[in-house]
């Protein structure tokens, strides 16, 4: 999955050091080439690659910048733009992920986190630019 994102440095540290994603890996991707292949209009454009744990088999979550806001406003709930408005991640404990998310003053949606069984609990967030994450599992 691939998402702009307005600020590069801002929202690697939400997914790294908030959500708990590691890097691993980075590429450019040329202008002339984004052209020819109809990613871009012709602009180069870095991509930074996460994944929630470094190995061959966990999917890619990839990061890439224009340096430009968004041109339509940020969404307040998931039903108020069309396209994909959020990602689900299971967790293994959420207590890691809340504390850190509270230290970068991230603010937690609804009623967060609400349980969802006797084993796991349900914790909605926005990264930097709106795009809605809702953590799965246990508190412990």
């Amino acid at each position: 999955m691939g998402v702009v994102v307005s600020d590069m440095e801002r929202s690697v540290d939400f997914y790294v050091n908030g959500i708990g994603m590691v890097k691993t890996g980075k590429f450019t991707i040329g202008g002339e080439f984004g052209k020819r292949g109809g990613l871009t209009g012709g602009d180069s454009v870095q991509v930074q690659i996460l994944k929630l744990e470094n190995s061959p088999q966990a999917s890619d979550w990839k990061l890439m910048t224009f340096g430009r806001k968004a041109a339509h406003p940020k969404s307040k709930f998931i039903q108020d733009d069309t396209g994909v408005q959020y990602i689900t991640i299971q967790v293994k404990s959420m207590k890691g992920i809340i504390d850190r998310l509270k230290e970068r003053k991230v603010t937690f949606l609804g009623e967060s986190p609400t349980p969802l069984n006797k084993d796991a609990h349900f914790l909605l967030v926005q990264d930097p630019d709106g795009t809605f994450v809702e953590l799965i599992g246990p508190m412990d």
